[in-house]
This record gives structure tokens, C-alpha cells and sequence, in this order.
């Protein structure tokens, strides 16, 4: 009794890969070879290349879906797992039921005392929070450490998809401007967790 599938592969994302694959100059057989290279934002990123068989690497596993063959690393296996190739109105995608597990960044036991830092809670009363208000949200101060503040988001912001984004364009714009002797503005809320989590909703 062979293993189950680890992947699936849509017809017509089948039909595409083997036209693509069927082009590749030589007589040898390519497989398609799949690879997670890291992440972005709450999704999995990949490399897709077509490879010679013969050249499959140790400790990859080899699938038969068809006439294609598709090989991918052990490692990556459980982050596979379920995954599904399909083909969409952009192209070939992947449809994975799995996500990165969202990094965890701790606050340094920095300075919550001292002259920068009221200035940092007084742009984060005045022009930060009633910009983030709409939303539902806030952003606190956690500490700073030398020329850098983590601040941790809460309400409509903890959890939003697009929490990086606002604190980015937004929340770190704002305080860089007013405070030049800062460098750099760290996120370091728990985004799995709380009422409406983004990593959570991506499972469902």
C-alpha cells in the first residue's frame, strides 16, 4: 500500500505544468520540484522549477501525479501537507491549508523613564492613537531601547492582516518625524492572538 498523497494537483494546473514541463529541451525526464523558501505575511512562499529526475536530491520525496512527477524536501513535508496546486485566474497557484508559525519578537527590558520616552507616549496620545482610533485599536509603548521603541498594538489592531502595514506606513512614520533621534519603531504584538487573530482566520 503506497503512501498517501502529501500534494494534490488540479486537472487543469496538471494539464498547464505538463505543457510547461514538456518543453524543457532533452530527452530525460524533469520533475517538478517544489521548495518552501520562508514566508510572506501569513502564507508559505515557494520556489517552483522544473529539474531533472536523476538529479533529485537526498532526502527529497518523490510524488507521481500522472505523468508528473513533483519532488519536494522531506523538511518540508509537514508545511505541505494537504497543499493543493491549482490553477486561477493569475496562474498557478498554491492553495495550503498550513501557515508559517508567526515569528516571536520580545521587547528588550529597555527604558520606560526619561525625557525620550514621555516624548514618545505624547506623540502616541496626541497623533498616533486618534489616527487608529476608526479602527477599533491602540498602540502602547513597551519600552525603549537605545534608538529604538517597541510599541505592542491592541483592540482592532491586534490581529489585523494588515497590522505591519499600519504600523509601517503609519504608526512609524508618525513617531520617526517627530522624534529624529529614533531609528527604527518594532512591532511586538502577539498577532495569533485575541478575538479576531489573522493567523487563526487564515486556517478557516
Amino acid at each position: 500500500m503506497s503512501d498517501p498523497l502529501v500534494l494534490s494537483v488540479a486537472p487543469d494546473a496538471l494539464e498547464m505544468i505538463l505543457q510547461l514541463r514538456d518543453n524543457e529541451p532533452g530527452d530525460e525526464e524533469f520533475a517538478l520540484s517544489i521548495e518552501v523558501t520562508g514566508f510572506q505575511g501569513p502564507q508559505f512562499a515557494y520556489e517552483l522549477a522544473f529539474v531533472p529526475l536523476a538529479d533529485r536530491k537526498e532526502n527529497w520525496v518523490e510524488e507521481r501525479h500522472g505523468d508528473l512527477a513533483v519532488i519536494f524536501p522531506l523538511a518540508d513535508r509537514g508545511k505541505l501537507d494537504g497543499a493543493a496546486l491549482e490553477l486561477t485566474e493569475q496562474g498557478l497557484a498554491m492553495n495550503n491549508p498550513n501557515t508559517p508559525a508567526p515569528p516571536t519578537i520580545s521587547a528588550p527590558a529597555g527604558d520606560l523613564s526619561g525625557p525620550l520616552v514621555d516624548r514618545v507616549q505624547q506623540v502616541l496620545v496626541e497623533q498616533v492613537n486618534p489616527a487608529i482610533a476608526s479602527h477599533g485599536g491602540g498602540a502602547e509603548l513597551v519600552s525603549v531601547d537605545g534608538t529604538i521603541a517597541y510599541l505592542r498594538l491592541y483592540g482592532g489592531c491586534q490581529g489585523c492582516g494588515l497590522a505591519a502595514v499600519t504600523l509601517k506606513q503609519g504608526i512609524e512614520r508618525i513617531i520617526l518625524e517627530s522624534i529624529p533621534e529614533l531609528s527604527q519603531v518594532v512591532d511586538v504584538t502577539d498577532h495569533a492572538s485575541g478575538e479576531n487573530p489573522y493567523y487563526e482566520s487564515q486556517k478557516k
